[in-house]
């Protein structure tokens, strides 16, 4: 468990960096306040000091006293706490300061020791008076009347202190408004925020690992709006949840074809296997009638069947791997030629037709092998699922940006409903298109076909209506292949 500065909150971290940053704020200005204030506090209290020496070296000059004659203090004007003295080479020789209402008191040596020293150079300066106070004090020299004044700074500490106070509470009283306004602000910002992490929790939750999932948990519209960086965090998840769910739908779908096609594979074995083992059987039995090469006969053919179903089913799994296929330049005019040639002599009771239209030579790249059993699968199915009698015409197309292969028979046609499943594993027709006479292939032929038409970067499929029925298969040219052909 998380505990101390790693457990906070992004609310609250934002809230206390916010806090931090204000009081740095508050403390700057009120330092900058404060110093401000108090120099010119300062220059105001200099002024009056000089102001006030200027007074005093002239009174001092039209009095007929001596070096020690204050007498200029009792003139009217003077302020209370103010500090007058009479020099001579530094020295103190008289000094007084004004007391309240008027009136003149001589101060103590301890007093006058204070003030010796001055440079009479008209500078104010800082001195430290006891039983006084902290004083401003300047001294001049002109025309035998040395003097020296200074004025009390409680009254610019005394400035200085209320006006820290007064900023202290303020910036107190303004931090701790700024924090409750911004704790509120930044929950109502971070609630968006907040149902995106509930969104992910929930979906995190969800047993993804078993059954076909749908209807995930998506973050609300309002919580995706792009011009924001909690809306923009909801988009990707939704896009997020959205892969997730199509690449679960997805896997359900595989997984439900991979039982589909194990449970037909199995089928499909299971009766040859069958028949070989009733053969065996009854050649095992005494008396038996079956004549032993018609009964090795049925086995052979049984086998050449499995034989043919495993060939296939280990091609199917070549191709669904993306095994590379031989890639030489092939002509698909010489081969669909050779491959209706072949299908004429296998089914002389069809009508079997060839058209060439050839805009650019007929060559692709790929594997001649492949390409071959495409076709031959065609007009196989072409044959095994039309009466005799079925024009079968095939037809070779060339242009510029691909090559095309059409296979149409005027046959029943193919059934609606099996139309979205014709290139699907073990699909077969029902009644509405004949079977061979010697019995039905493996169900296997069109989804080979599909799959190698694929492997060679092209797409095929199928139109079907009664009267007609037509698949077209389209290539890419030499030219729209990649790499350089050759063995492959």
């Amino acid at each position: 468990m998380r505990t101390g500065r790693a457990a906070r909150s992004l609310r609250a971290r934002l809230v206390l960096c916010t806090s931090l940053v204000l009081c740095a704020v508050c403390v700057t200005m009120a330092l900058t306040t404060v110093l401000v204030q108090r120099a010119r506090l300062l220059d105001e209290l200099d002024q009056r000091v000089r102001d006030a020496a200027a007074r005093s070296q002239g009174g001092a000059r039209h009095r007929a006293g001596g070096d020690t004659d204050l007498s200029f203090l009792s003139e009217r004007g003077q302020p209370a706490g103010t500090v007058a003295a009479r020099t001579e080479d530094g020295r103190v020789t008289a000094a007084e300061v004004v007391a309240r209402g008027g009136a003149r008191r001589s101060l103590t040596a301890d007093q006058r020791a204070a003030l010796t020293g001055v440079p009479a150079d008209g500078v104010p300066r800082t001195r430290t008076i006891p039983g006084l106070g902290t004083y401003r004090v300047t001294a001049v020299v002109g025309d035998g009347a040395d003097v020296l004044a200074a004025l009390p700074m409680a009254a610019v500490r005394d400035t200085v202190r209320q006006l820290v106070v007064t900023e202290t509470v303020i910036a107190v009283a303004g931090i701790a408004v700024a924090g409750c306004v911004g704790a509120v602000v930044i929950r109502r910002q971070l609630r968006p925020l907040g149902r995106v992490a509930a969104t992910a929790a929930e979906v995190a939750r969800a047993p993804l690992d078993r059954g076909e999932i749908l209807g995930l948990t998506r973050v609300p519209a309002g919580d995706t709006d792009p011009g924001t960086e909690a809306g923009q965090v909801g988009a990707a998840l939704n896009r997020l949840i959205d892969r997730v769910e199509a690449a679960l739908v997805q896997r359900q779908h595989s997984e439900d074809r991979m039982r589909r096609f194990l449970a037909d594979a199995s089928h499909e074995l299971r009766t040859p296997l069958a028949s070989i083992a009733g053969y065996a059987e009854l050649m095992g039995r005494d008396g038996a009638r079956v004549r032993p090469e018609s009964a090795w006969q049925r086995v052979g053919a049984q086998a050449a069947r499995m034989t043919g179903l495993v060939e296939d089913l280990l091609l199917l799994a070549r191709l669904d791997e993306g095994r590379p296929l031989e890639t030489v330049e092939v002509g698909l005019a010489t081969l669909v030629a050779e491959a209706v040639w072949d299908a004429r002599a296998a089914g002389g009771d069809h009508d079997w037709r060839l058209a060439l239209r050839l805009d650019e030579p007929a060559t692709v790249t790929g594997d001649p092998a492949r390409l071959t059993q495409v076709v031959t699968n065609l007009l196989a199915n072409a044959r095994a699922h039309t009466p005799a009698g079925t024009r079968v015409t095939v037809t070779v197309e060339a242009t510029r940006a691909c090559r095309v292969i059409r296979v149409r028979d005027d046959g029943p046609g193919i059934p609606p409903a099996l139309l979205p499943t014709v290139f699907a594993r073990f699909t077969r027709a029902d009644a509405s298109r004949a079977r061979a006479q010697n019995g039905g292939g493996t169900g296997l032929g069109l989804a080979i076909t599909a799959a190698i038409v694929r492997a060679h970067g092209g797409h095929i499929e199928v139109t079907s209506e009664p009267g007609q029925t037509e698949f077209t298969v389209t290539l890419p040219g030499v030219s729209g292949v990649d790499g350089v052909p050759g063995a492959g």
